[in-house]
């Protein structure tokens, strides 16, 4: 295995599924336990608020059909697809009809067109956050499917690999609850969970990093020219 080179198997497709139908759980039990005025709150998503994301989190089944034709109202542009999607179920859906929707997916091994198991354990794992950070919540990410998700995010080749990714290979990134490491260059440490969300842009996680490069990467994270536009899996803080 090359320096740069993270690790790769983690967790099989049955095992994948388990972690996406846990996190489901977890996060239906989270969604449950919000009042009508933390649904309204701004989420980790920029634009988007913790009702928004949940409302997102009902579409990871979208068919062919249903994904054209998203695609064609939304004049080819996937981000804006995506984004008015789940307005739409935001503004349409109950939140017990978004949770019982969520909830009723755990067990299903069907995934979004376009996409593969992992590009769906990425979006629990990451959305789950999104919602649970600003509300102050504990939304538990096992190491184990952090890792897993974390090694789809940095090997990305289509869709294009995440502006921080990009960023983040400069550096040896090295998880401290579990074995995983990547990049090259100076050494950056943090909980693999961390380490997740900030390849996926999110930077409220930059204060759990540390080590010699942990400085020069939050730097560069932190710069306008890191930041990019989301995708399927991808709406997060930089990128609206």
């Amino acid at each position: 295995m090359t320096a740069d080179q993270p690790p790769t198997g983690l967790l099989d497709r049955d095992q994948v599924w388990r972690a996406i139908d846990e996190q489901r759980a977890r996060v239906t039990d989270l969604l449950r336990s919000l009042t009508d005025e933390e649904w309204g709150r701004p989420s980790l998503c920029r634009g988007w608020t913790v009702r928004d994301v949940a409302a997102h989190l009902t579409l990871q089944q979208v068919g062919l059909g249903a994904a054209l034709a998203m695609t064609v109202r939304a004049r080819g542009d996937l981000d804006r697809a995506i984004e008015r999607a789940a307005r739409e179920r935001a503004g349409a859906l109950s939140t017990e009809r978004m949770i019982d929707e969520i909830h009723g997916m755990i067990g299903s091994r069907r995934h979004n067109v376009g996409v593969t198991c992992r590009e769906t354990l990425i979006d629990i794992l990451v959305h789950g956050q999104d919602i649970a950070v600003p509300l102050g919540r504990t939304l538990r990410i096992p190491p184990e499917a952090a890792a897993a998700a974390a090694t789809r995010v940095w090997t990305m080749r289509w869709p294009p690999p995440f502006p921080a990714v990009r960023t983040m290979r400069a550096f040896r990134v090295t998880a401290t609850d579990t074995a995983w490491s990547a990049g090259e260059g100076a050494e950056v440490r943090a909980p693999i969970g961390a380490i997740l969300l900030l390849a996926a842009g999110r930077l409220v996680a930059l204060p759990e990093l540390s080590g010699p490069g942990a400085a020069a990467l939050t730097a560069r994270l932190s710069a306008p020219a890191a930041r990019g536009r989301k995708n399927a899996v991808r709406s997060g803080e930089d990128r609206r």
